[in-house]
């Protein structure tokens, strides 16, 4: 039988390392290099997709604790998976640059306090 509570630490532990990932992966990097470079974009967005599936698995009763919007982050790993050409890279980079931060606070945030 399946204890949710430890998957939701390892889910959480995914999306920590997914982070790191899109953090290790950008440094040094702007907008146009972003978007320019696939390996890159490609690269990113498929942690953005880990980030998103993981998510799927927490105890919404841990995630409800924290101010979040929880559904952005499911809702952009539909996006990417399903309407993966419509993807507007810009768009992608202001998620990276404005929002990821966020989530890493938040996230570091839930592992030290509920486990």
């Amino acid at each position: 039988m399946k204890d949710s509570h430890i998957e939701s630490q390892q889910r959480l532990q995914h999306i920590a390392q997914a982070i790191a990932d899109i953090e290790k992966f950008v440094k040094g990097e702007n907008l146009t290099t972003f978007c320019e470079r696939d390996m890159l974009h490609d690269a990113v967005m498929m942690q953005f997709i880990i980030i998103g599936e993981a998510i799927i698995h927490v105890e919404n009763e841990k995630l409800d604790k924290y101010d979040y919007p929880w559904y952005k982050v499911k809702s952009f790993r539909n996006m990417i998976a399903h309407e993966y050409f419509n993807i507007k890279l810009p768009a992608v980079w202001q998620i990276i640059e404005n929002d990821i931060q966020q989530l890493k606070e938040v996230v570091q945030t839930i592992l030290k306090k509920e486990f």
